[in-house]
Order: structure tokens, then C-alpha cells, then sequence
């Protein structure tokens, strides 16, 4: 391809817009363009790398067994009410009526669009396991779209659907697309990690995020630095340190009755341990929270504290309500509500209004406790671990000092409830210890159950002629983000560095002299290596202008594609050309018809030719 038949407007500054790198470099590079926030055109190089993704994508699903289908971007509404997401998926849901004044959506993700599609035409289980898939445009109305390509509106994605007849068989499928995930990335020439997390607006009890490393990304992540542990901040667990952690000021008073301090105005854990001459490893810092969706599980124990359905009383064994609680972690440490969600497999736990506060505590905020507290008390290790503790009184401006677990509280269950630190004790391994990345998400596998197929009575006979639901697990990966991701991670002052599966095309080759004179001898050149490296597969474009070497060289860094051609006077005195990667400084003098030999055998290492 020659570059003056391309459309790469190329720009010497980034717009004042674009903040991260992938954005910058992708607007300077003439690969995307802004049509609204968070809504971009593609234009011809920056569509190339999409598609490269694309059929890596498509090569390891179908190597893994999934088949390819292709579903709308306008969904009716009636399938989302079906499921109960129509009002629990949020403003990020862009909602619309047609003429008939229908309600439809855009599509975010479709989880309900594949259920009607399966429940409609799959009837055995002799027809199971089943894994469908496509490549479409997704929208979802982010209120604060930024960074391009890693926040937009609008996006490409790859979602697949796995329906299986039982939680074992669902679980081979999610293995299966767990090792395709892998093998994606990896093809894609991304340093990433693959972590547990939270399911989020999914649903479902257990999934992974794939996470490509790099020091933009938005994301924590928790790794041991001794086994292949790793999580979100969200997710990640703390393993038990197998000591008491004993008070220092206060460790001589675990004897003593508990005694009510007056802390006038101090409602933080730091005033009032500087008030108190306590540290605060020495306090048990207590969170008023609400638990929607809460499902009592065990059979003739209700779980204590005020629980409503529907703003009623309801105590129906096995009903789902909402109930405020306490949770509990040490002074120093922050509390995680996915953690305890995850634990009462609640649908949210989201901090209590100061109302709700004021009403369980009988006191304003900021001085609540698990003593005397009448509400379920979910207490973190480390806090359950203090001999002694000081916490707020359940008074207004009161402090309680020598309090004892099991004399003073009773815990209703202790489990990891905070949120990871660095240094903490890997939760897998016995010597471990956790670090911390900055990652961006580009990839999810969920194992979701029968979460969907139960809601919208999709069901398969099973082999004894009785109806069951299916049991699913969903995957997606972000094709756009996952190629400003690989920009995130390889870059330079100079442009772009661009892995050589994805990269728009493999080799740039730059004849340096103007079309006249001996320029027609590097143009001819040029021509017959483009002819011959691309009679072996190898993807070629020749910057055929008539501009300076230094423009050339510059536009050609900035673009980014791997390996670089430069056919000038002082190789065409010596009958050669100088070849260079885009991420090496040196280069090499070979014959043309060597490099050519060697580029060939370079790209099909790379890119499986």
C-alpha cells in the first residue's frame, strides 16, 4: 500500500481533549477521529489494528468452540423487564421509544437478547453444551466519557454465551474460555494478568477480569509476589496474618469494664485517637450499611436486625429484603462492601443515608459501634482480632474505651472484610505477600448460573423428560480498548510501538530521495521489496511522498509500525538498506533481497503467517 493513497492525517500536537496516551497518540496518528463524546470514526490505519484484534478473536473462539452469531444493537424492552435489568441497569442504559411508541435500548451487553434466542430453538440437552458469540458495536451511556478509546460511549465488543445443563459442565466451558482469553492476549503481544473480581452489573457468583499492565491504567490490582494469586481492589482477600493483633495503649485493660468517653465534635478515627493518646490499630472503626436483595438462606435462622420487602415486614423463610447492618474493620483499614456482598450473596451493600444512621444508632454520624448495636455485626479479622478496642458509643459526641469482643459485642460472623493493603499475607499461599499494578481491564469471563435463564423460564428437558433451566457463563472482551490498551503499554516519545499481530501493517519502507534523479532508483526498490515481502504475506506500506527523510522518519515513529525500511543515497551506494525496529535504536545494513528474507521470517514468528 502507498502511503499517498492512504488517509493519515497526521498531527504534530494532540488536541487539547485527548489526556492519556493511547488517546493522544491515536488522534496525532491519524488513526481515530471525535464525532461526539465518547463516539469516535475510525479511519483506515486505526481500523486495520481493530480488525487484527478482531481476528485473533475469532480464530481462538472458534478453536475453543464457540460459533459465531450476530444479534441487534436495538433491543426491545420487554426482553430487559423479562430479566428485572431494565430498572437495576441504570442511566448507563440508553433508553428510546420508536414511532409506536415501543420501548427499545441500545444494546450495553446481551445477556437477553442470547436467552430468547437459545430458549426459542434449543429443547434437549442433547443439544447442549452450546457457546455463541459475536463481534458488535455496544453502547453504554457513560456519564463522563474520556480517555478515547479506554471510556467511550460507543465501543466494539466480543460477548460470547455459554449454556451448558449443570453448574460442573458450566464450569469446564468457563475454563475453556478462560484458556482462549489467554491465548488472545498473548497473540495480541500484551503483558496482562487475568484476576478475580467482582461481577458487577452482570450478575452471577463468580468471574476473572483480564487486565493488560500498565502504569495509566485505572485500575489496582492486588498480585502475590510468590504464587500467581491476583485480584482487583475489590475482590482481593487477605490471607490470615495467625496471631492476635494485641492494643498497645490499651492491651493492660482488656480486664477493665468498658467506659464511655465524652469526644465533643471528634467523629474520625484520627481526632479521636489523638485525643485519646491511642493509635489506630486500637479502634474498630464501624460502618452503618444498607444490604439490598439479601436472601436468608439458612432454614429457621433469620437473620437479625429490620428486614422489609417491598417496604413491608416479611418473614417468609427464604424471601429477599433489605436490611441495615454493621460493618466492622480495625481503625487503620478500609472497610469493603463487595467483600460483604459477596459474603450474604446480597445484590448491593451501599453505606446507609445519615437518616438510616441516625435511626439504628440513635446518634449522629460518625459515633456509631458494634456495642449495644441492634443489627447484624459483620467484623473483619483483624478488627475480631483486638483483645480491646475503642469504638464509637452510639452516642452523640461518646467514645468507648475497653471493649471486649464476645463480653461487649458478639460478632454475627467474622470474615476478610477490608480492603487489601500492600504487604498483606497472600490468601493462597503460606509465604506470599501482596504488591500492587495499575491495570486496565480488557477482558471478563463470568460464571453467571441460571441467573438469566430462571428469570426469562428458559429451560431444556433433561434425561429424565423434566424441564430445567440452562446454566450459563458469559465472556466479553473490549476490541477497541484492547487496542488502545496495547498503545498504553508500548509507546515511546517518539509514537507508537505496535505489536506485530496487531499492528496496522508489519513494515514501513521509506525511500528518502525525491521522485527525480536517484529517487527512482529508491522508488524502485521500494516497489520491488513491497512486491516480494507481500507475495509471502507480509503487510507493507511505502511512504511514496515527496517529503523530507525527516518527516518521513518522524511520521513513521509516530505510526509505530513494527519494522522500518530505509532505502536512502548511502545504502543505494552500498546496495543496501538499512532495516530497523521500531523499538531498537540500532539498525541494519542488508542487501534488499536479504531483508526481505529476513522481515518475512520475522513476521511470520510474530504474527503465525
Amino acid at each position: 500500500m502507498k502511503r499517498s493513497q492512504l488517509l493519515v492525517p497526521t498531527l504534530k500536537e494532540a488536541p487539547a481533549e485527548a489526556q492519556v496516551v493511547s488517546h493522544i497518540l491515536l488522534l496525532r496518528a491519524g488513526m481515530i477521529r471525535k464525532v461526539a463524546a465518547g463516539i469516535y470514526n475510525f479511519l483506515p490505519l486505526g481500523w486495520r489494528a481493530v480488525r487484527k484484534v478482531e481476528q485473533i478473536i475469532r480464530e481462538e473462539m472458534n478453536r475453543a468452540g464457540a460459533q459465531e452469531v450476530h444479534m441487534p444493537v436495538v433491543c426491545p424492552a420487554e426482553l430487559w423487564q423479562e430479566s428485572g435489568r431494565w430498572t437495576k441497569y441504570g442511566p448507563e442504559l440508553l433508553r428510546l421509544k420508536d414511532r409506536k411508541d415501543t420501548d427499545f435500548c441500545l444494546g450495553p451487553t446481551h445477556e437477553e437478547v442470547v436467552v430468547a434466542m437459545v430458549r426459542a430453538d434449543v429443547r434437549s440437552y442433547r443439544e447442549l453444551p452450546l457457546n455463541l458469540y459475536q463481534i458488535q458495536t455496544k453502547f453504554r451511556d457513560e456519564i463522563r466519557p474520556r480517555f478515547g478509546l479506554m471510556r467511550g460511549r460507543e465501543f466494539i465488543m466480543k460477548d460470547a454465551y455459554s449454556f451448558d445443563v449443570d453448574q460442573a459442565a458450566a464450569m469446564v466451558a468457563y475454563q475453556k474460555m478462560f484458556d482462549a482469553y489467554g491465548a488472545i492476549f498473548r497473540r495480541c503481544g500484551l503483558e496482562f494478568r487475568a484476576v478475580e473480581a467482582d461481577t458487577g452489573n452482570i450478575g452471577g457468583s463468580s468471574s476473572h477480569e483480564f487486565q493488560v499492565l500498565a502504569e495509566s491504567g485505572e485500575d489496582l490490582i492486588f498480585a502475590c509476589d510468590a504464587c500467581t494469586y491476583a485480584a482487583n481492589a475489590e475482590k482481593a482477600a487477605v490471607g490470615k496474618r495467625g496471631e492476635t493483633t494485641e492494643s498497645q495503649s490499651f492491651g493492660d485493660q482488656r480486664r477493665k469494664e468498658k467506659e464511655v468517653v465524652a469526644t465533643p465534635g471528634k467523629g474520625k478515627v484520627e481526632e479521636v485517637a489523638a485525643f485519646m493518646g491511642a493509635s489506630a490499630r486500637e479502634f474498630v472503626k464501624t460502618l452503618i450499611v444498607r444490604v439490598d436483595e439479601f436472601r436468608e438462606r439458612s432454614a429457621g435462622k433469620p437473620v437479625a436486625g429490620p428486614r422489609e420487602r417491598n417496604g413491608e415486614p416479611d418473614g417468609t423463610e427464604g424471601a429477599t429484603h433489605t436490611m441495615l447492618a454493621a460493618l466492622c474493620v480495625r481503625g487503620d483499614h478500609e472497610a469493603n462492601p463487595v467483600k460483604l456482598k459477596l459474603l450474604l450473596g446480597a445484590g448491593t451493600v451501599e453505606l446507609a443515608s445519615d437518616e438510616e444512621v441516625t435511626r439504628a444508632t440513635h446518634a449522629a454520624v460518625g459515633f456509631a459501634g458494634p456495642v449495644g448495636l441492634d443489627l447484624p455485626v459483620y467484623v473483619d479479622h483483624d478488627a475480631a482480632a483486638l483483645e480491646t478496642f475503642i469504638s464509637g458509643a452510639n452516642q452523640t459526641d461518646a467514645h468507648v474505651k475497653n471493649c471486649v469482643w464476645g463480653r461487649d459485642a458478639k460478632p454475627t460472623q467474622v470474615a476478610d472484610l477490608r480492603v487489601a493493603a500492600v504487604g498483606d499475607p497472600c490468601p493462597r499461599c503460606a509465604d506470599g505477600h501482596l504488591k500492587t499494578h495499575r491495570g486496565i481491564e480488557v477482558g471478563h469471563v463470568f460464571y453467571l448460573g441460571d441467573k438469566y435463564s430462571r428469570a426469562m423460564n428458559a429451560v431444556y428437558q433433561d434425561a429424565g423428560g423434566n424441564d430445567a433451566p440452562f446454566v450459563m457463563g458469559c465472556y466479553g472482551i473490549g476490541v477497541t480498548r484492547t487496542m488502545a490498551s496495547a498503545i498504553e503499554q508500548s509507546h515511546d516519545k517518539d509514537g507508537i510501538v505496535w505489536p506485530m499481530s496487531i499492528a496496522p501493517f508489519h513494515v514501513a519502507i521509506l525511500p528518502l530521495l525525491s521522485p527525480t534523479g536517484d529517487g527512482a532508483k529508491t522508488a524502485a526498490i521500494a516497489d520491488e521489496m513491497e512486491r516480494a515481502l507481500e507475495a509471502r504475506g507480509v503487510e507493507v506500506l511505502v511512504d511514496d511522498r515527496d517529503e523530507r527523510p525527516g518527516v518521513k522518519f518522524k511520521d513513521a515513529d509516530l505510526i509505530g509500525l513494527p519494522l522500518r525500511v530505509s532505502i536512502g543515497k548511502k545504502t543505494l551506494e552500498t546496495g543496501k538498506v538499512e532495516v530497523k525496529w521500531r523499538s531498537q535504536k540500532e539498525a541494519v545494513l542488508m542487501a534488499p533481497e536479504e531483508a526481505v528474507a529476513w522481515i518475512a521470517a520475522e513476521v511470520a514468528k510474530a504474527v503465525e503467517i
